[in-house]
């Protein structure tokens, strides 16, 4: 397939194989990825193609075919194409590097300036992190620096002032305004201030301009770096070891000194393909070692391959195997298992000696334990999935006065010295007397241990064999415990003869509180849970636990962030930690904005399938999760990486009919409702305007989303009230035939769901460009000389979002202004009254200013007066566009920006 050099590979006995000399020329490749529409869920990618199998080459039941039993369901294929820009590549799994010895100019002791240009598959949630370059070797002591990513998205810059021990910094989270951009750290080893100096920055290239990432870290006493013999090294460093996890390396620099000398400059763009020794301009030779390459190709998609069909002629010649493929959409779809709570997925995973969680269903008689060897725990007076109100808990059981809670902890090998016991409980209001809430047995000197509760006390009791009570001890509580859910925690520790004790209670989403105290005698180990209830009004329990420690931090370790649900933690972190929990399930990247922003933050997370968990982060803060190209994952781009976006240029001559807008109804939504899950709503309305209730009649729609306070769903309504009056047309096919340009192959190659593309130089029959659009699908075909893309778009405009520091995007549009009188087609002095709110700026730091009248762009060079009608200087006719305009019309600017979420 020489055109455009599409490559197919077969993962088999967990090896790419290349099967392209077997792809059908005639039907070629189609792929698609992406989502119908905006601000619904991505759709599973697809693809399909056809496979000369001669002689059932590729049949899995063929004894006769190398590959027999090994083309099962879902055997991963990968589909890459040549023609992107040329790149250092370092492949998932593989410590690729380009090295370069040790020479003097390298041996920087002074002040460091690192500079990377690259695109990793992950920026965030690449474990503890990958390499990007380094003069580090252990053996011989002989450290002086490295630069990586860390697993939580941040630059981490390590020296050695010794060659023996390190110093190191992170910077704040990395902004992924795009894929691809450069990164920085500088080292600033003696401020002059008696101290030292880290900065980081970001970039589109290693050309800048850069952008500081966060404040600039100083710390007292100054530092040095150690001048090792060690060679520079840039993508693994070798000694280090970390999972690798596939990135692209286009460009390196390293100066001595801030902005200093460049002593190391490897520019991979410029390299030939292959992995032969080059020589950057700096003199430095480089060679490519371990699996790195440099290479033009671009991975189209990883997709697995769910079923094998076989087709032939009747004759029994011309064998085929024509196969779709998949993206893991497909996979996590199907089953759809149900994530249970988060308490119990938490606790089993922090080794209890016996668990309860007590989340059967309405009939059940007793609570069964997942952990392996501990019986079920027996109720009497009990009445299961009576209360879902625990936001870390599915329905828990109620328990009337009298009943029993009894069940047998498996004693661990040795004796045990430490322990604690957890019970989740809520009640209705306060008992006046001391009634029983938990109780169990131990094999130690106290064998009976018991908790009392009555309005304003609580009571510890600790029996002997003898019935004897060697720690009976009264608490004074307030009337919190006894007010929504509570955790009632007792953790035992032996010192000698001497028993540790502490009680405490965590409200659930509330305050802490502990009493402590000691007796002396052996702990023992706990053997029973063996309760019976007093008379509470309302009892609810749960999740009773036994855990081998007493120690303060694991003991309550496994309930922490579980007993909410995850109430309050972002959009972003859930899909992290949920990608961590399920990492035998799938893997997760995160694409993330501006370091400043914070994604929604999210309700409990209840239980549900997997699928629905993830895309509840997705919805709630309004961003893609989508198929990850390059390998079987997903990618998560939140909401803030969406909003102004550098566009990928396309020109308008390099567009294949149709690329006609369609003006329609679809995604029109002028009467929002958002209603937070188990809390309140709020409505917002369009009014006004083109695409409002008045105008165009009524569109409504009413949505749920988990939110951590009833005030977002305001916000919200309003943003999807303002993406669903958006006034401008869809692109539903902006068709590139990419052989025919492949000057835009790198750009267009690398789009994603969710990025923006501006369509330059339109004729001038539409409306004045450029058009600016977000591609939400992405469908290829790929044919032996033929590359064909067709990108289905929607307006970008609803995402150009304000920015405070930015000339572009600083400005605020007017409340209200139009023409004093009317003007010509050649007038460029023109008198503006400002009709509601605040005057224009006569500020000239501010100029020049874009200014829009009926269509036509004026660009405002200064303008003057300070009362309500001022005087605009302008250039007119910016965009094209040249007419005369009566008093009245309206004045605003011509690409306004909006307030962000």
């Amino acid at each position: 397939m020489p055109v455009p050099d599409a490559r197919v590979e077969l993962q088999i006995a967990g090896t790419w194989t290349d099967v392209t000399q077997h792809v059908v020329e005639s039907t070629g490749i189609q792929l698609s990825y992406g989502r119908s529409d905006e601000g619904r869920p991505v759709d599973p990618g697809t693809g399909s193609l056809t496979l000369k199998s001669a002689d059932g080459l590729y049949s899995n039941r063929n004894p006769n075919s190398p590959y027999y039993g090994k083309l099962g369901r879902n055997t991963p294929i990968r589909i890459s194409t040549a023609g992107g820009t040329h790149a250092l590549l370092v492949p998932e799994g593989v410590a690729g590097r380009a090295t370069t010895p040790d020479h003097a100019s390298l041996d920087i002791t002074g002040d460091l300036d690192v500079r990377v240009d690259l695109q990793p598959n992950l920026w965030q949630g690449a474990g503890i992190g990958y390499e990007l370059a380094g003069k580090y070797v252990t053996a011989g002591n002989q450290r002086s620096w490295r630069l990586m990513v860390t697993g939580e998205g941040e630059l981490m810059l390590t020296w050695s002032p010794t060659g023996t021990s390190d110093l190191e910094h992170r910077s704040p989270r990395i902004p992924v305004l795009r894929q691809r951009q450069a990164v920085r750290a500088t080292l600033d080893v003696n401020n002059g201030a008696g101290g030292y100096t880290l900065t980081y920055y970001v970039a589109p290239s290693l050309a800048g301009p850069w952008t500081q990432i966060g404040q600039t870290v100083t710390t007292s006493g100054t530092t040095a770096i150690f001048n090792s013999t060690a060679p520079l090294e840039v993508g693994d460093v070798a000694v280090i070891g970390f999972t690798n996890h596939e990135r692209r390396i286009y460009g390196f620099e390293l100066r001595n000194g801030i902005g200093g000398t460049v002593v190391a400059s490897p520019d991979f763009t410029a390299q030939a393909l292959g992995t032969g020794p080059f020589t950057d301009s700096a003199g430095r030779p480089w060679t490519i070692a371990n699996g790195a390459s440099i290479t033009d190709r671009v991975t189209r998609v990883v997709h697995s391959v769910p079923t094998w069909p076989a087709t032939w002629h009747r004759s029994g010649h011309d064998v085929r195997a024509p196969i779709e493929t998949a993206g893991i959409l497909r996979r996590l779809g199907q089953g759809k298992k149900m994530l249970p709570s988060t308490l119990r997925r938490r606790i089993p995973s922090y080794g209890p000696l016996a668990y309860w969680p007590c989340e059967d269903g309405s009939t059940a008689t007793q609570a069964a334990s997942p952990i392996e060897g501990v019986r079920p725990l027996t109720f009497t007076k009990a009445s299961f999935a009576q209360d879902d109100s625990l936001a870390g808990s599915s329905a828990l059981p109620g328990v009337d006065a009298g009943g029993t809670m009894t069940g047998t902890v498996p004693v661990p090998a040795g004796v045990s010295t430490e322990w604690s016991v957890h019970l989740h409980y809520k009640v209705d209001s306060a008992p006046a007397t001391n009634q029983e809430i938990f109780s169990w047995r131990t094999n130690g000197s106290l064998k009976t241990w018991k908790v009392f509760l009555r309005s304003g006390v609580a009571t510890l009791q600790a029996l002997d064999f003898e019935n004897t009570g060697l720690i009976l001890q009264e608490i004074s509580v307030g009337s919190d415990v006894f007010t929504g859910w509570q955790r009632l925690m007792v953790r035992v520790q032996e010192s000698g003869s001497t028993i540790n004790w502490s009680i405490s209670w965590t409200n659930i989403g509330g305050e802490t509180g502990a009493f402590s105290g000691t007796s002396i005698n052996s702990a023992g180990a706990v053997t029973q849970i063996s309760t019976t209830f007093g008379a509470f009004s309302g009892l609810r329990v749960g999740h009773v636990t036994v855990l081998p420690t007493g120690a303060s931090g694991p003991a309550v370790w496994p309930f922490y962030g579980a007993d909410t649900g995850w109430a309050g933690e972002s959009a972003t972190d859930r899909l992290i930690r949920l990608a961590s929990e399920e990492s035998q399930t799938l893997a997760l990247a995160v694409r993330q904005g501006e370091p400043g922003h914070v994604a929604e933050l999210m309700g409990p997370q209840r239980p549900g399938a997997l699928l629905d968990v993830l895309q509840e982060c997705a919805d709630s803060d309004g961003g893609i999760l989508a198929e990850e190209p390059g390998r079987l994952a997903l990618v998560y781009r939140d909401r803030a990486s969406l909003e102004t976006q550098d566009p990928v240029i396309i020109p308008y001559s390099a567009l294949t009919a149709p690329f006609e807008p369609e003006e329609n109804d679809v995604g029109l939504r002028n009467d929002v409702t958002i209603e937070r899950v188990g809390g309140s709503s709020a409505r917002a309305v369009q009014e006004d305007g083109p695409l409002s209730v008045n105008t165009v009649g009524l569109y409504d729609e009413s949505v749920t989303r988990s939110l951590f306070t009833d005030e977002r769903t305001t916000q919200l309504a309003a943003w999807r009230l303002h993406m669903g009056t958006w006034d401008e047309a869809r692109y539903p096919q902006v068709r590139i035939m990419l052989h025919a340009h492949p000057e835009l192959i790198p750009a267009v190659s690398a789009l994603q769901v969710g990025d923006m593309i501006q369509i330059t130089g339109t004729p001038s029959h539409m409306p004045p460009g450029p058009v600016d659009l977000v591609v939400q699908r992405i469908s290829e075909e790929l044919k032996s000389r033929t590359w064909t893309v067709v990108l289905a778009c929607t307006p970008a405009g609803p995402w150009r979002v304000g920015r405070y520091d930015s000339a572009a995007r600083g400005k605020a549009d007017t409340s209200g202004a139009q023409l004093t009188t009317p003007i010509t087609t050649t007038a460029t002095s023109v008198s503006v009254t400002t009709t509601v709110g605040a005057r224009w700026t006569t500020d000239p730091a501010e100029m020049p200013i874009d200014i829009v009248v009926e269509g036509e762009e004026m660009r405002a060079t200064a303008i003057s007066g300070t009362g309500t009608t001022q005087t605009f200087t302008v250039v007119r006719s910016t965009n094209g566009i040249v007419k005369a305009h009566p008093a009245g019309a309206a004045v605003s600017l011509a690409r306004p920006v909006y307030y962000a979420l």
